[in-house]
């Protein structure tokens, strides 16, 4: 009876370091954040209340996360609205800022293909091109 309690021992042992292990390395193996929405973008907002708006923007990552600034193309005079917050996954991203009302807002916008995006934003349609240099 003993030696089958050993075998028992040893194998529960055996599964227990295998599930751990098989469990670490799948933590361990986590994907680093995609570089697709890095870079030079211009978004586009159509039929807002305020008419066409058009915005350019350069996302960097840093320190693991994309952020940047928005400046309005059309209004040169216009302040450039800090993105406060960006949240994306591989085939999107919402990018959100402080409106001159107050308050976040977010544009998101989905992958489209390798160099455009299109969304929303509170309800008007958003596109976005990726400026070449």
């Amino acid at each position: 009876m003993r030696l089958s309690f050993k075998r028992m021992k040893k194998a529960s042992n055996f599964l227990i370091v295998l599930f751990f292990g098989i469990s670490i390395k799948g933590f361990s193996q986590t994907a680093p954040a995609p570089d697709f929405f890095a870079g030079k973008w211009e978004i586009s907002i159509k039929g807002s209340p305020i008419g066409d708006i058009t915005f350019t923007t350069n996302l960097i990552r840093k320190d693991g996360k994309l952020t940047g600034e928005l400046t309005n193309v059309e209004d040169k005079t216009a302040e450039k609205r800090p993105i406060t917050k960006v949240e994306e996954t591989a085939t999107q991203i919402k990018i959100y800022f402080e409106s001159r009302q107050g308050g976040d807002v977010s544009i998101n916008l989905d992958k489209v293909d390798e160099n455009n995006l299109k969304g929303s934003i509170d309800g008007y349609r958003a596109t976005a091109e990726r400026i070449k240099e």
